[in-house]
């Protein structure tokens, strides 16, 4: 009888045990672009109206059926019906009115945006949704020391606090990601403008040498965040837009997803014959993106994107034409029909996994692929590249003299092999309309290119208001070059490798909580900028061993935080960046260039941002937004051959940039915004005897936004660019040379008083 007493009373524990677990909800709360685990959010039953609190891994235990309210400080409340049974992912957007308090991952350790120890910017959906989504600059530019110049879609220059200015054609010196994926290649070149930025959700951008975590590089980090699937929705969205110079841009996405998987793919179509001649512009785009929550302790992501792009290129112009006929393509480009044919593509796989609440592992592997076939009138030339990599960290939490340590260890690998060959161009031998014809092969290259970093960070909580960071980078990169061309005296061969010494960047930060609405932080750091194997080439085929990488050091002290009403959010930063071993790309040839270490640059910069709420009611929402850079860049000592430029203006970046928006929402759907940028003047050349001039830019959008039904969301737009219709150059060629007697082609015009307009559908099946 006692036994079976025993096992009876066994029985209805465990029954007890099964009906509870079968009758309490459970969930975890993440940030829906970083899915970074969320922790004390309110989470509130809109009937009894009791509320309990996620805990520091975001988890929650909830026991009752019921429309809950999930609400957390920088984050949009949400509304979600719960069932009794079942376990949810929550995913929460953040509220661009309260930046600062949101929860980041900008290097690796989330934390909230005002209390840490370096300038990150965030940019958000409706930043980007301000205006077109077809041009990334209008979006950087937003930014205050960052600067992206754009000559055309293709033809584009990002400048972070001025690093990368004089880097003639692209981007380089500024690491991106695409999610976890490197954008940049082993050379250190970065192409953002092909990939569709209506699939972006965020982007952080860390500014100067403060990220160990992703090889500590001069400029800073790029990491675009796509969009990722909303989990418990079904819907389709599609995006028409049309506008001048024959633009038509479609964009559709579909989202289907269950309570803790879901699955997203975006495609794009977008076609414009562009302002000036030869400007034709056909871009197709293909992006999928899963997430899997396959248990508490696992995670797993998929990522995968597509570009199709064939783009001509119209070029830079002399003074003369730049000012009488900017619709003109430069000559030789128009006769070849210069273009570029352009396929790439990114993979990734990413893997999350919690050993516990205090360790966790964050891996991914990636792949990338471009192949690109571009007419020049010096060359045609033909490439690809092929990379992959890995990149593994782990992050823990522990405590140090009874303080919280947060601390991430880990390292990347990356490799990329590098075929391109160039051949002759034979245009000038065939009627004018027929462009460009290949010719003769004149040169077969090889390159493999690796590095690694490895990397350690760890914020320390000193004390309740103060954070002390300190992070480690060791970086060692290598260059292999195979000349595979014919040997003649005329053709030395190049081939050769090329090892940089290791190279170890250290980082110091802290961050003060003066009052609970105000941080102020100071950081020093360390970084770096690779030298690419075209500047290492001597023109005797022989690479230069002795050429130094660029180096610096990055000191800030500034200030971030909110008024006491949270109506006003503000930044300010002061930095000074020294940077030794300038390289300097110095022509020897049409289309052939060597570095050199030319000397030293003095990077002096006050950033601002300010955006205050003037009316906030449940019927009108109306902001203005300010951010100003005032940027002293000398070269601190410059020697190129006889020529001194010691004390010089830095090339290629302007010396102000100021930017105001106001923005306004109502309840009746009506919404809009103006923005007014200016843009000070830049340094053309190195020696300073010519400057373009500075320019003012006002541009507009307005539209409509109205839920037709419980299913279908409407919002029709329309925008205008360049109101009053200035001419300026929005892309400067620094130090253009003159061939054959022309004038040197410093200039890209930029587009004149220009519309768009569109409209979007979102049909949703739940």
């Amino acid at each position: 009888m006692l036994i079976l007493k025993k096992r009876a009373s066994i029985f209805l524990i465990f029954s007890c045990i099964i009906c509870f677990s079968q009758t309490e909800i459970t969930g975890t709360i993440i940030d829906i672009d970083n899915n970074i685990k969320i922790p004390s959010v309110e989470i509130t039953n809109n009937k009894t109206l009791t509320s309990v609190y996620s805990n520091q891994n975001g988890s929650f235990q909830i026991i009752e059926s019921g429309t809950y309210s999930f609400k957390k400080t920088g984050y949009i409340e949400k509304l979600v019906y719960l069932k009794t049974g079942s376990n949810y992912i929550i995913q929460l957007s953040l509220n661009p009115n309260r930046l600062n308090e949101v929860i980041i991952a900008g290097h690796h350790i989330p934390n909230r945006l005002k209390k840490t120890t370096a300038s990150i910017a965030l940019i958000s959906t409706k930043d980007i949704e301000r205006s077109n989504n077809v041009n990334y600059n209008t979006v950087f530019n937003r930014i205050p020391g960052v600067f992206m110049q754009s000559g055309a879609l293709n033809t584009n220059r990002i400048t972070i606090r001025g690093i990368g200015s004089r880097n003639l054609f692209g981007t380089s010196k500024i690491r991106a990601y695409f999610k976890d994926i490197p954008l940049t290649n082993g050379s250190g070149e970065t192409t953002i403008e092909d990939f569709e930025l209506g699939n972006i959700s965020r982007i952080e951008i860390n500014k100067g040498a403060v990220s160990s975590i992703y090889g500590a590089g001069l400029g800073g980090t790029i990491q675009l965040i796509p969009h990722t699937p909303e989990f418990s929705n079904q819907n389709i969205k599609n995006d028409y837009t049309f506008g001048s110079f024959g633009l038509i841009k479609n964009l559709t996405s579909i989202n289907l997803s269950s309570k803790r998987n879901g699955f997203q793919a975006i495609y794009s179509n977008t076609n414009s014959d562009g302002y000036r001649d030869n400007n034709e512009y056909k871009r197709q785009t293909f992006t999928l993106n899963s997430n899997h929550f396959i248990d508490n302790r696992n995670e797993l992501s998929f990522l995968a994107s597509y570009v199709d792009l064939k783009a001509f290129i119209p070029s830079s112009l002399n003074e003369d034409n730049y000012l009488n006929n900017p619709k003109a393509a430069a000559f030789t480009w128009n006769s070849t029909k210069g273009f570029e044919d352009t396929q790439r593509g990114i993979f990734g796989l990413s893997w999350n996994h919690t050993y516990s609440n205090n360790l966790k592992q964050s891996t991914s592997i990636f792949t990338s692929f471009k192949d690109n076939y571009e007419p020049r009138p010096f060359n045609i030339l033909s490439e690809n590249i092929f990379a992959s990599g890995l990149r593994s960290r782990l992050l823990g939490s522990t405590e140090l003299f009874k303080k919280p340590v947060n601390w991430t260890l880990g390292g990347e690998l990356f490799r990329d092999i590098y075929k391109h060959e160039t051949f002759e161009n034979l245009y000038q031998e065939f009627p004018p309309e027929t462009g460009s014809v290949k010719g003769d092969r004149l040169s077969d290259y090889k390159e493999i290119r690796s590095y690694y970093n490895l990397f350690f960070e760890t914020n320390h909580e000193l004390s309740e208001k103060t954070t002390l960071s300190i992070g480690l980078n060791l970086n060692k990169t290598s260059y292999d070059l195979e000349d595979r061309f014919s040997i003649s005296e005329e053709n030395q061969d190049q081939s050769g490798n090329f090892e940089f010494k290791s190279i170890l960047s250290p980082k110091f930060g802290i961050s003060h909580q003066l009052t609970r609405n105000m941080n102020y932080f100071a950081s020093l750091s360390h970084g770096f900028s690779p030298i690419s194997l075209n500047e290492t080439l001597l023109p005797d085929g022989q690479i230069n061993t002795n050429l130094k990488p660029e180096t610096g050091w990055n000191f800030e002290l500034g200030t971030r935080g909110t008024t006491a009403n949270s109506r006003l959010q503000y930044s300010i930063s002061f930095y000074r960046l020294n940077i030794k071993n300038l390289i300097v790309s110095r022509r020897i040839d049409q289309d052939q260039f060597i570095g050199i270490n030319a000397g030293k640059t003095q990077h002096d910069g006050l950033e601002t941002s300010l955006d205050y709420q003037l009316v906030s009611t449940k019927s009108l929402k109306l902001n203005i937004s300010t951010s100003f850079s005032l940027n002293n860049y000398k070269f601190k000592e410059f020697i190129d051959n006889e020529n001194n430029y010691s004390n010089n203006d830095l090339t290629g970046v302007p010396s102000e940039v100021f930017n105001t928006i106001i923005d306004f929402d109502s309840e009746l759907g009506l919404y809009g915004n103006l923005n007014f940028q200016h843009v000070g003047e830049i340094p053309i050349t190195d020696s300073n005897n010519l400057y373009s001039a500075s320019y003012n830019l006002l541009n507009g959008k307005f539209g409509f936004r109205r839920n037709l039904n419980k299913n279908i969301k409407l919002n029709i737009f329309i925008g205008l660019n360049n109101i009053f219709d200035t001419h300026y150059a929005s892309q400067i060629l620094i130090n253009a040379s003159s061939f054959g007697g022309n004038a040197p082609r410093y200039y890209y015009p930029g587009n004149p008083v220009n519309y768009y307009s569109g409209i979007n559908l979102i049909y949703s099946f739940n």
